[in-house]
């Protein structure tokens, strides 16, 4: 087969895959076992050309995730951009590295030309930044920059962890605790801050801590502050836990990666207020903007603090040089070979423009807000958490589950119920939406960030989720009897 029919024939595959019809699933709904029998994994002795290309690619594609189905809200991420494809596509034919200018001539300076956009957008006066490999590695970043401030000797003769202490909110991502495993810190100094019954940090209870760590002799390290948490979208007070970062100079990192786009809308940029007295910031353009994954970017006000945190490329004399070194983003990154991730969002950006961005932001918010709606106005359904964002958590709450005497129980048949609802959903393959705990219930979570999502699609969900409930309590009331 010839190249060019190679690609005629990956091009109607492509086609043929976003073409959605009401009849197709959103996931296969297969067991490992399935999956195992009807694909033949292992790599043959013998190569099958182009041709076993192509059925590789059928195999593949009939036993994936359909991310831009309208019933896909599953996690912080999904849909289809045709612009960030296309930017995709190219990246991955023209080959481009980026640790140096020489290698990337346009694509370092379209990276630079949007970490500096992204940067007065978060309201960093000066600074810098880099794409990253996603948001766990834009926190990373930060923690090690908040090190090399704290103690700038640690680069050279290392770090004795248990003698830091670093501050997330009990809403955090859990990739910090891989940063304090990878930095040597360890999960014990990983201190946890309670949050509100709104899910944000408690600025009072961070001050207590903060207290409490320094009459134990540990060295407060670095605050980090979520803006957008991943199960209920909450937004942490940044004006006051910046006024506590800065009174007890201690580094203040923002994990802006699910909520940072609240600041391209003129209703939702609130939601971020006081993140331009952060120190660091990561954000990630894969989740809320649509960008396919990945598409992360860190931002920093200290330029030099971050360049000697990545101070390891002056070695590498066969890559990096002096006279280029304002030029080659290799000098403030951790990774050396790196895809350009770049070129995708900043075509998608071409596309849609700030404006364009801020819609979609409201669209996604105001849809939540209608499943929201829905969810209020059903005398089987519950809302388990306030929200701001286009995370939506509640539950299905039948009659009668509330006249059991014990409330371990009642909570326990209420968790396994809502398990059930969600693995017949997804074994269904009619929607696809997560699983959560708020507290200790159980919730199913609806995260809106698919531009195929509609009005329709959401009462569709909703009718299901209490088609499902209904038929689950049937059958038990059929089994006891």
């Amino acid at each position: 087969m010839e190249v060019e029919d190679f690609l005629d024939q990956i091009m109607l595959r492509i086609k043929d895959w976003l073409d959605i019809n009401s009849s197709d699933k959103v996931s296969p709904g297969e067991s490992p076992s399935e999956v195992r029998r009807s694909v033949r994994l292992p790599p043959p002795l013998q190569g099958e050309g182009l041709q076993g290309v192509l059925q590789g690619v059928d195999e593949f594609l009939r036993h994936s995730v359909k991310t831009h189905h309208p019933h896909f809200m599953n996690p912080l991420w999904g849909g289809f951009s045709p612009a960030a494809f296309a930017g995709e596509v190219i990246s991955a034919l023209a080959q481009t590295s980026m640790y140096t200018y020489e290698l990337a001539p346009l694509a370092s300076q379209i990276e630079s030309a949007i970490i500096t956009r992204m940067r007065e957008m978060v309201g960093f006066a000066t600074g810098t930044g880099v794409l990253t490999s996603g948001g766990s590695n834009g926190n990373l970043i930060g923690v090690l920059c908040a090190r090399q401030k704290q103690q700038p000797s640690t680069l050279n003769l290392g770090i004795n962890g248990g003698d830091y202490a670093v501050y997330v909110s009990e809403a955090s991502h859990y990739s910090l605790r891989m940063v304090v495993n990878v930095l040597g810190i360890g999960y014990d100094n990983l201190v946890i801050v309670g949050c509100d019954k709104a899910g944000r940090m408690r600025p009072q209870r961070l001050l207590e801590e903060i207290d409490i760590s320094i009459r134990e002799g540990k060295i407060p390290l670095c605050i980090i502050a979520t803006s957008g948490t991943t199960v209920t979208g909450a937004f942490d007070s940044l004006v006051e836990i910046s006024e506590i970062a800065h009174s007890n100079d201690i580094w203040l990192h923002v994990d802006a990666a699910w909520g940072g786009a609240a600041l391209f809308s003129s209703r939702y940029s609130h939601l971020m207020d006081g993140v331009e007295l952060a120190d660091s910031i990561c954000w990630d353009a894969h989740k809320m903007m649509g960008i396919p994954l990945v598409c992360s970017v860190f931002i920093i006000k200290n330029e030099p603090l971050l360049r000697q945190v990545c101070s390891h490329g002056k070695v590498a004399h066969y890559l990096l040089h002096p006279q280029t070194e304002a030029l080659d983003l290799g000098n403030i990154s951790l990774q050396c070979g790196r895809r350009n991730d770049s070129l995708k969002l900043w075509l998608a950006w071409k596309e849609k423009g700030d404006a364009g961005w801020g819609r979609m932001v409201e669209e996604y918010v105001g849809l939540a807000d209608y499943l929201q709606s829905l969810v209020e106005d059903h005398p089987r359904l519950e809302m388990m958490s306030s929200r701001v964002w286009s995370n939506v958590c509640f539950r299905y709450s039948p009659c009668g589950l509330t006249e059991h005497s014990n409330e371990m129980y009642e909570l326990n048949e209420m968790n396994e119920l809502n398990i059930q609802i969600r693995d017949e959903l997804n074994l269904g393959g009619s929607f696809m939406v997560s699983r959560s705990t708020i507290g200790e219930s159980v919730v199913l979570r609806a995260v809106i960030c698919n531009p195929a999502v509609s009005t329709e699609s959401l009462e569709k969900f909703v009718a299901e989720v209490v088609s499902l409930g209904d038929e689950i309590i049937s059958r038990r009331e059929v089994d006891d009897y």
